[in-house]
């Protein structure tokens, strides 16, 4: 039998039919204009009799965020909630509940406060190229709507096609968006010179924004856990990695890192030097022991990767190295290398991981038509 007359089991319970995917579209649409048509009713009532600025105070960049803020977590989670019915997703109908609250109030946040961040972005970047701009009612309730309504749009359909591919793209783009605007926006212009965690002692809005991102975060890469343990099981099934255990080993260390990272939210350097300092050593030392031990936890994985995990190592030692004893750059670079060296390596393995998984599901499909 041939391969274009046959679908294998695999490939038809991971395709959504053609009409599933227009009825998305169409509520995706739907939540678009719902979303700019409560933001726009509401920008009007604020904006009502006087003229505003694109940013700067109570502006029309500053509603525009906090609509696409508040209706991008309630589109994210409506969404996410109702794609766990799509073909590919079923398997989160087994989470138990407390698992499945985690999974949708983070994948909607991150989608929210990423859309926030980039609404932000557009209008003080409007604000400083038209110097001294002023508008009216009508223009700041056509600016809040379009910004509520398109990000919305784009928030519904992210969450409805939710990948570990792409769980790993957001975890890093989030943390690149949210630490940078933490940086820009941050009252002393001198926190690099002591280390990151400074930018986390403040009480003002860059403050608050760093350690509800690593929080937001934290829970995120739980989240993630969840999926890096089904395509790691996944790879078990297709025989590509030795250990059966590997998957629950794989994502409870990712568990651990989560939790490690929202403490270092949870407790800014004000609030407890000793479990600030001790939640950070203790992801750093997860994904260090995830590391050293991936050649055999993870056997069966392609020996690139396990050069690329010694390249890691090699980078983040010599980077601790340059700190202390060489003193070439201060904590604050050592911690930028770190952060940027877990994300990265997230991201690549996520990578190695889907494209092992569709190798294996191309060599099944193939095997099936014959």
């Amino acid at each position: 039998m041939s391969a274009s007359m046959t679908t294998t089991p695999a490939a038809q319970s991971h395709e959504a039919p053609p009409q599933r995917r227009l009825a998305v579209e169409t509520e995706a649409l739907l939540a678009g204009a719902i979303a700019a048509a409560a933001s726009g009713i509401v920008a009007a009532i604020i904006f009502a009799g006087g003229v505003w600025p694109l940013w700067g105070g109570l502006s029309v960049g500053i509603v525009a965020a906090v609509a696409v803020l508040v209706t991008g977590i309630a589109l994210g989670a409506t969404g996410y909630w109702r794609a766990r019915n799509l073909p590919g997703q079923g398997w989160r109908h087994g989470l138990r509940p407390w698992k499945f609250t985690i999974d949708v109030a983070t994948v909607s946040a991150v989608h929210a406060i990423i859309a926030a961040i980039l609404t932000i972005t557009t209008f003080v970047l409007l604000q400083r190229s038209f110097e001294g701009l002023v508008v009216d009612v009508w223009i700041g309730t056509g600016g809040t709507a379009a910004a509520a309504g398109l990000l919305g749009y784009w928030i519904y359909l992210s969450v409805s096609s939710i990948t570990t591919n792409k769980l790993a793209t957001l975890l890093v783009v989030f943390m690149a968006t949210s630490t940078l605007a933490s940086m820009g926006t941050s009252q002393d212009p001198q926190w690099w010179e002591y280390h990151f965690s400074q930018l986390g002692i403040s009480d003002d809005f860059s403050s608050s924004l760093f350690n509800l991102a690593l929080i937001i975060a934290g829970a995120f890469v739980t989240t993630f856990a969840l999926y890096v343990d089904r395509d790691l099981t996944t790879l078990v099934r297709q025989g590509v990695l030795v250990h059966a255990w590997a998957p629950r080993v794989v994502s409870i260390v990712f568990v651990v890192m989560g939790v490690m990272l929202a403490c270092v939210g949870l407790f800014p350097l004000n609030v407890s030097i000793l479990l600030h300092n001790s939640s950070a050593i203790g992801m750093s030392l997860s994904f260090l022991g995830l590391l050293f031990a991936s050649p055999w936890v993870l056997r069966g994985m392609p020996r690139r990767f396990f050069v690329f995990c010694g390249v890691s190592i090699a980078v983040l030692l010599g980077g601790a190295l340059l700190f202390e004893p060489i003193a070439y750059w201060n904590l604050t670079a050592f911690e930028l290398l770190a952060f940027s060296l877990i994300f990265g390596w997230i991201a690549v393995f996520i990578r190695f991981v889907d494209a092992l998984a569709a190798t294996g599901a191309a060599t099944a499909a193939e095997d099936y038509a014959v």
